[in-house]
Formats: C-alpha cells, sequence, structure tokens
C-alpha cells in the first residue's frame, strides 16, 4: 500500500485574528493583529506593538496567507521603508474589519447606551419623571432610529431627543442652577427669569449679593451664563438633571405594569396615552426596611454602610457608589453615602457634559 508524503504548504493560514486593511495607490495591505487590541492600541491604552501585531508581516490577504509584493510596497510606500514602519502606518489609518456578530453585538452595546442617556435627560411632562429604559427603546425603534457607529452616543442622544419630541409627549429634564449677583441687579435677573418661566425653588436676599436657586430647562443654559456674566454675577450648576420629587433610579422602575381588561382598547388606540400611563411610580422610602424580614447585615468599610445580606453585599462591589469610594480611599479622603456620590460624580461631570449639549 502506498503512502502518500504530506509535503508542507507554503501558505501562513492565520485564523481567529484581527485584520486592519488599508487601501493606497489602488492597492490592497492588511496586517494580522491580535483581538481586542487594535482599539487598545488606537485609544494610547497599549504600548506595546508586538502585543498587537501577531507578525511583522504585510499581506495582500490574510485570510489565505498571501503576502504583500517588495514592488508593490515600494510603489505605495516608498522605498527603504521598513515592514514595521508600515505595519505602524497601516494599524493607524486602516480599517479594522469586524465579523458579522462582534459589529452587531457593538451597535446593540451603543444603542442601549443612547437609549440610556435620553431616558437620564428626559422626563414625561405629565409625570415629571423619566420613562423606562424599555420605554425609550421602543419609541426608538418606532421612529426608525439607526445607530452610526463612527458618532458618539451622546451627540446620537440629543439627535434622538429632538426627533421624539415631535411625536410624542416627552421633554428635556431641567437643569437646577444657583444664581448670585449684585443687590442692584437682582430685580433685572428676576425679570429675566420670569420671561424664560424658570422656576424658582428658593430666594436669599440677604446680603449685599442676594442668591435664588432656579429650574430651568437645558436650551437656556449658555443665554442665562452669559445675563450673570453682564450682571457681574456667579453661576453655580447644581443638578444636570432634575426629575420628579420621590423619583427612584430607573432599574427600580417595572417594564411592565398590569392594565385592566376595560382601558385596553383604549390605550391601543392611542399609543401617547398609553406611554403616559405606563409610567411606574415608586418610592422606596426608608420605613419599609423595619417591616422587612430581618436578615444578617453585612458592612462594606470601604463605604462605611449596612448593604443587606449576602447577595446585596456581592452585588454593591460592582456598583458605582462603591468603585467611586475606592478611588477616594486611595486618595485618603473620606467615604461618601450613595447620595453624595451621586452629587459628586454629576458636579464632576458637569463640565464635561455641557460641552456636548446642543443647545
Amino acid at each position: 500500500m502506498s503512502k502518500v508524503m504530506q509535503q508542507p504548504i507554503g501558505q501562513k493560514r492565520l485564523t481567529n485574528v484581527a485584520v486592519v486593511r488599508l487601501k493606497k495607490n489602488g492597492i490592497r495591505f492588511e496586517i494580522a493583529c491580535y483581538k481586542n487590541k487594535v482599539l487598545s492600541w488606537r485609544s494610547g491604552v497599549e504600548k506595546d506593538l508586538d502585543e498587537v501585531l501577531q507578525s511583522h508581516t504585510v499581506y495582500s490577504n490574510v485570510s489565505k496567507g498571501v503576502l504583500a509584493k517588495s514592488k508593490d510596497l515600494e510603489t505605495a510606500f516608498g522605498k527603504g521603508r521598513d515592514k514595521t514602519e508600515i505595519c505602524l502606518e497601516i494599524l493607524d489609518k486602516g480599517e479594522l474589519q469586524i465579523a458579522g456578530k462582534e459589529r452587531e453585538s457593538q451597535l446593540s452595546s451603543q444603542f442601549r447606551d443612547i437609549a440610556t442617556i435620553v431616558m437620564q435627560k428626559t422626563i414625561n411632562p405629565e409625570t415629571q419623571r423619566p420613562y423606562t429604559i424599555s420605554m425609550i427603546e421602543r419609541l426608538m425603534h418606532e421612529i426608525h432610529f439607526a445607530v452610526d457607529p463612527n458618532s458618539s452616543s451622546k451627540k446620537q442622544a440629543l439627535e434622538v431627543i429632538r426627533e421624539l419630541q415631535k411625536h410624542f409627549p416627552i421633554k428635556r429634564c431641567p437643569m437646577r442652577l444657583q444664581l448670585t449677583v449684585p443687590q442692584q441687579n437682582f430685580s433685572s435677573l428676576l425679570e429675566k427669569l420670569n420671561i424664560w418661566n424658570a422656576s424658582i425653588v428658593s430666594k436669599d436676599e440677604s446680603g449685599s449679593q442676594p442668591s435664588i436657586i432656579c429650574e430651568m430647562e437645558p436650551g437656556i443654559f449658555r443665554d442665562c451664563d452669559a445675563l450673570i456674566r453682564n450682571l457681574q454675577g456667579r453661576l453655580e450648576i447644581l443638578a444636570i438633571s432634575m426629575h420628579g420629587e420621590g423619583d427612584t433610579h430607573v432599574d427600580q422602575y417595572d417594564d411592565h405594569e398590569h392594565v385592566p381588561p376595560s382601558r385596553l382598547a383604549k390605550e391601543s388606540a392611542d399609543p401617547v396615552v398609553e406611554l403616559g400611563e405606563r409610567v411606574q411610580r415608586q418610592t422606596i422610602s426608608a420605613g419599609n426596611s423595619s417591616t422587612e424580614r430581618e436578615v444578617k447585615q453585612n458592612k462594606c468599610i470601604t463605604c462605611d454602610a449596612f448593604v443587606g445580606d449576602s447577595k446585596q453585599y456581592r452585588e454593591h462591589f460592582k456598583s458605582d457608589w462603591h468603585k467611586h469610594n475606592l478611588r477616594r480611599k486611595t486618595r485618603q479622603l473620606p467615604p461618601l453615602s450613595a447620595e453624595e456620590c451621586l452629587a459628586d460624580v454629576e458636579m464632576d461631570d458637569s463640565t464635561e457634559d455641557l460641552k456636548d449639549y446642543s443647545f
């Protein structure tokens, strides 16, 4: 029985790689990289080129293992160029080839991020409370919104809000500001706030520089900032987004609410009414904990607070509250409560957040 000797093939078959492709002078060039390393390199997280490239080789087709011709490399990149330099140029300017499932996963994740931003920045004008995340996603599907992977989530969220306002009862959350002006300019400030239909929360007219705390639409912020500068006053942002009193976090809203059969026909006929009536109104009071079954309380040393049973204790370590206090602990700062942590994070991000607004 004859045996066939297996000869090695001259192709370098690469699988499970991330391909970066660059077309230059009508010629296609590709390099083979490790998965999830290309974006880390472009963002500056990864510094070691060997951790990004599988080989310092330029291909014309990575999947088939076809190497690029030296003549083509000289034509496109010039003579005397090192292959590592060519790989760097392709890595920086080339297009990352993504598989269908990976692209679908990225678009789905960005769609969820956009919906979350829309939920945080808007309220139902009737209840002064935010819509649930599932409602926002459904409305985005109804207006046939398509995610642009090359645009930021915040920018697309603002576009979604403007489009939703044309069809559904939804409006931007008001901002809470503290305005301080000299005594002689205080009456002018009140007149302007009345024209802007701003809601005045409190006033302090004692001293030479009275102050006022008010809530207004985000679209008026720039005009208000310019007015305060002209009046030689001071503006302080207390909250970027204000919801109704007794409001809870979005995760505490139920996506579904029982609807009596007698109202089904009416709600199905009017989707606007359906949205307004399906917003869940939940308020968590501190007194409820006393009526619940007593369980073993676990204390988090970092946050200096009791966080409930073992399951809640594990979930607490994944929360933004715990992570924020960890960062404060490294700087030898005292821990904050959950409410103080939320306010601290909002104040830290206020400047960056306002830059992305299109008023």
